[in-house]
Parts: structure tokens; sequence; C-alpha cells
């Protein structure tokens, strides 16, 4: 957030932070948020408990973090919908990617079904793919469309969400993308390509 403030480069931010051989660069990439069955839940859980033993400034510390997760799903939506030229009435959006994190089958608090989502609410058509967690995407968001491939998933996308930073997405050819796509904006949700 401070980064889009002042017009900053976060993935230099990282590469600097990630100098550090107490923190190092694999986890720091910015992006829509964090999810998965544990992290998020275990922050909750451990915010209830700060809670219940009166814990003021941690409880408040947590509660920001968890906050400012959320919001970065709100503002992957927004940054759409600023592509589909301010809204999404008949617009097309291709998501690549559904899985919490790459390599991976796993959708619990997935920010990018929850980012897919929101987007198909506000009267987009939205269609998906992602390697290998299709299926238990569509078993939580079974009105999504869903694509065989990532070229499928973008044919006349107004805009290009990419959403889990699969190996598969980063090797995508811009050119033969273009070819699919409407005269889509691909957005990089995850500072990976």
């Amino acid at each position: 957030e401070v980064c889009e403030a002042v017009g900053a480069d976060v993935t230099v931010l990282a590469d600097a932070i990630g100098h550090d051989g107490r923190i190092g660069r694999r986890f720091l990439n910015a992006g829509i948020g964090f999810g998965g069955g544990c992290l998020p839940k275990d922050i909750r859980a451990f915010m209830a408990r700060a809670g219940e033993l009166g814990a003021n400034q941690a409880l408040t510390f947590l509660r920001e973090v968890d906050s400012i997760n959320m919001r970065r799903r709100t503002r992957m939506v927004e940054i759409a919908r600023e592509a589909c030229g301010g809204g999404f009435i008949g617009a097309r959006v291709a998501v690549l990617g559904t899985a919490f994190k790459p390599d991976s089958d796993d959708v619990r608090d997935s920010p990018a079904l929850n980012v897919a989502g929101q987007i198909q609410l506000q009267g987009a058509t939205v269609n998906v793919f992602d390697p290998q967690a299709m299926d238990n995407s569509r078993a939580l968001f079974p009105t999504l469309n869903y694509a065989m491939s990532a070229f499928e998933a973008c044919e006349g996308a107004d805009a290009v969400l990419v959403l889990t930073e699969w190996s598969e997405f980063r090797a995508i050819d811009p050119a033969a993308l273009r070819m699919v796509v409407r005269s889509a904006a691909v957005i990089d949700g995850r500072n990976c390509l």
C-alpha cells in the first residue's frame, strides 16, 4: 500500500529486504494477500486469545494484519474494475490461478477465488483456470466459468488477472496471449511476471 501511494516498485523493496539473511526473499512477494487453511485461521485465533487475555495492543496489531490482508483483495477488484473501463457490467475477466498458492490444489480462504467471486457478483463474466485446483474451485464457486487452459480462459477478455504465481503463467508468451484477448490489461496480482 505504501509503495502504491508513492509510486515505488514493491519488488525492488522486497529484494532489498530479502538481502537480510534472517528474512530471505522467498516469501516476500507482495500481491493480493495470503490465504490457506492455516495462517488466516491462526491469526484470528490468536486475536481471540489476545482479546481474552486483555492484550489490547497485540489485538489491535493482529486486527490490522487481518484487515490489510483482506484489503488487498478489495484493491485487486478495484484495479480490475478500472481496467474494464470503470465497471464490470458486460465485461469479461480471466482469472489465472485459484489455489491460494502455486503447486497446490488448496483453495481454502483463497484470495484468488474471493476476487473472482467479487468480480462476478459485480456483473462480469469470469473465466478461471488453475493447473491443479479446478475441482476444488468448482465445488466452492460453481457459478464461475471454468476453462480447460489459460488461453481458453483469456479468450475475449477485457482484463486478465494473474492471481496465483504458477510457473505456467510466468511462461506465457505475451504476443500469443494478445492474439486471444480483446484489448485486455494483464494485471499481475502476485508480482510474479
